[in-house]
């Protein structure tokens, strides 16, 4: 049996009254598709029985997995152990592929691993759907990537701070994530960051299309990202965070400048948004979380990352004067207003 070019991994969670949507874009993919349904311990709603509905529909394309609760990375993990398409790539229940886009990005990559030169990270757009005010915000990389042909880290151009790689905007050849030994954190949010960090280093080929692929649906009052809840559960953005600090040497990257470079920025944003939830927290327990944070970074990297950390965007959220806490947080807050990301 022919290997599929992509599988698709959608871990589901009480998902029942929007999963639908999403899984109908998948499909439009056709054979050259595994859909792997991860439920994730359902309980309160119909999404069990909706992911075996479509496993019984399309025998030949939907897998149905039924786990216990893992939390989103245990989803993930579930994703990666069972896959067996050449590419992976994770869709969130709640959001969805532009079904044209998917079709002119699944012949891209037919053609590539005809010719043998299929890269190990595909990179589209993403768009924010924001359901508060009916309004999208694209994020694309035009200014970063070549367009339209194979490409390693020397050619990448500089990253604005609101243009980091996500999980929306890749697909993984499944082999890469596998090497890289990612194991995500159970029971965490926020492991996407984990997703598309610690397997960079292994990806040696990449490729861009000027698609807007991904519809990333942001602004239910219950969403992980959402900001108060962000603030509540701040000591899980911190495990991710720690584990990023772990997870690479990035000393030995130093030979390869731009994936060095790059790594450092995304490892500094990190640092930045932990130190501005610890901050809209406004305790003493997270006044000492913040130190601490820091503290760990300085333990666990040599001084030449440390630094490369803090004079970027980490050390512009950790300002040490009288009145620099207020301004971080003002400034994020205008930051907020523009690109409603939470």
């Amino acid at each position: 049996m022919q290997q599929k070019l992509i599988t698709f991994a959608v871990p589901c969670y009480n998902s029942a009254a929007y999963m639908r949507h999403c899984v109908e874009t998948l499909l439009s993919a056709g054979e050259q598709a595994e859909i792997i349904l991860v439920d994730d311990g359902s309980v309160k709603d119909d999404t069990p029985a909706i992911c075996d509905e479509y496993a019984a529909k399309y025998p030949t394309i939907v897998k149905a997995i039924h786990q216990e609760n893992g939390g989103h990375g245990e989803g993930v993990n579930q994703g990666i152990r069972n896959a067996t398409g050449l590419y992976y790539k994770v869709v969130d229940s709640d959001d969805w592929l532009d079904t044209d886009a998917l079709k002119k990005v699944l012949a891209r990559l037919t053609t590539l691993v005809a010719r043998g030169t299929a890269p190990d990270m595909m990179i589209c757009n993403y768009v924010y759907e924001h359901v508060e005010d009916n309004t999208t915000l694209t994020v694309r990389y035009t200014n970063v990537f070549p367009q339209n042909r194979l490409f390693n880290w020397t050619h990448v151009g500089r990253f604005r701070p609101d243009q980091n790689i996500l999980m929306h905007s890749v697909m993984y050849r499944t082999e890469v994530l596998r090497k890289c030994g990612m194991v995500l954190p159970k029971h965490t949010f926020y492991v996407d960051n984990i997703f598309v960090y610690q397997p960079l280093p292994y990806v040696k080929s990449m490729y861009y299309m000027d698609l807007d692929l991904y519809r990333y649906f942001i602004g239910r009052a219950d969403q992980s990202v959402n900001e108060s809840i962000m603030v509540k559960r701040v000591d899980q953005q911190l495990r991710v965070t720690r584990h990023m600090i772990d997870c690479q040497d990035l000393d030995e990257l130093k030979d390869q400048k731009r994936l060095h470079a790059y790594m450092v920025h995304y490892l500094s944003v990190m640092m930045a948004v932990s130190d501005i939830f610890l901050l809209l927290d406004g305790s003493d327990e997270a006044k000492a979380k913040r130190t601490g944070l820091w503290q760990y970074l300085k333990d666990h990297v040599s001084t030449g990352v440390y630094r490369a950390v803090r004079y970027n965007l980490g050390g512009l959220t950790d300002l040490k004067f009288p009145g620099g806490d207020k301004l971080t947080l003002g400034v994020y807050r205008q930051l907020r207003k523009v690109f409603k990301f939470n």
